[in-house]
């Protein structure tokens, strides 16, 4: 859930955001995980904004609706069961002083796992996803949590820029293809292995497939990591969502230490995919997760 400062929490964001990392932490417990992400309007003199934090663009395609995108903040909560997170989400909201929800959206994991320690699920689209991100802690560090050095504000060292979207898939239109004709749009068949016979666990050359025989150029997979062995710099941990009456669609949520080389390269390449016409981005937002603990406040806020 998306959250704004309300009243004259503008004018001292300090004491609010405080309160807010309060409320998540307190909710951090009990099988139930939590953190709290900024967006770009909390840094109200940019001094302290973490370099290429902005509001999220539109992308060729997208109907972002003001209401159900952007926001000052971003609160995720996950538990293994709907209730343990319902109940953690309003305990956020009720002891958040200061803050008004300015929009939400329920997701869930079908068929969640994890293999090779890889988190893996299927999305709305019948097929299992996840297996791009790194299997180690190691690895996904690399990727997704920013380092000394890298141009941000010493306070934001350790933390990670978080990409959210909200994207509502023609799953009607889509279940009228054949199966084989989806795995080529997607460039993998449905249980992940590749179209070229590649073991799932390995990574296929597309160079050794210029014309796009195996797997088609404008494949998903094939036009966001073009490179196999060389992967985009960014972790997935995307949800499915259903709103009812034809609503429904993924929740895609990616960390990175890099925007402009983890998801914006990536969005940009998926421009013309195959896979457009299936699918509306409605809402999202960029923002930032500070780094664990909150002395991240005080350097952030000071006079």
């Amino acid at each position: 859930m998306a959250l704004d400062l309300s009243g004259q929490e503008p004018r001292a964001p300090k004491a609010a955001v405080a309160r807010l990392q309060q409320s998540v932490v307190a909710a951090d417990r009990d099988g139930v995980d939590a953190w709290l992400a900024l967006g770009s309007r909390i840094f109200s003199d940019g001094s302290q904004r973490p370099g290429q934090l902005k509001e999220m663009p539109s992308s060729a395609g997208d109907l972002l609706d003001p209401a159900q995108s952007h926001g000052d903040a971003l609160v995720q909560v996950t538990a293994p069961n709907e209730r343990a997170v319902r109940e953690a989400a309003e305990r956020v909201v009720k002891q958040a002083v200061g803050w008004r929800v300015r929009w939400q959206v329920d997701g869930f994991r079908a068929e969640n796992r994890v293999e090779a320690g890889k988190g893996l699920a299927r999305n709305p689209f019948h097929f299992t996803e996840g297996f791009g991100n790194p299997g180690t802690d190691r690895e996904m560090t690399d990727r997704a949590v920013v380092r000394s050095g890298q141009g941000e504000p010493d306070w934001a060292v350790g933390g990670s820029y978080q990409v959210v979207r909200i994207v509502r898939f023609a799953t009607e239109l889509w279940d009228k293809d054949s199966v084989r004709g989806q795995e080529r749009i997607i460039g993998r068949r449905r249980d992940g292995r590749w179209l070229d016979g590649t073991p799932t666990d390995e990574q296929p050359s597309f160079a050794a497939d210029p014309n796009g025989k195996a797997t088609p150029l404008d494949s998903h997979v094939r036009l966001a990591a073009p490179d196999r062995r060389n992967l985009p710099p960014l972790v997935r941990r995307s949800y499915s969502y259903d709103r009812g009456n034809g609503d429904s669609g993924l929740i895609f949520s990616c960390f990175q230490r890099d925007l402009a080389k983890g998801f914006e390269a990536v969005q940009k390449r998926l421009a013309g995919e195959a896979m457009a016409k299936y699918m509306l981005t409605t809402g999202g937002g960029y923002f930032f997760v500070p780094p664990p603990g909150d002395t991240w406040i005080d350097a952030l806020f000071r006079s």
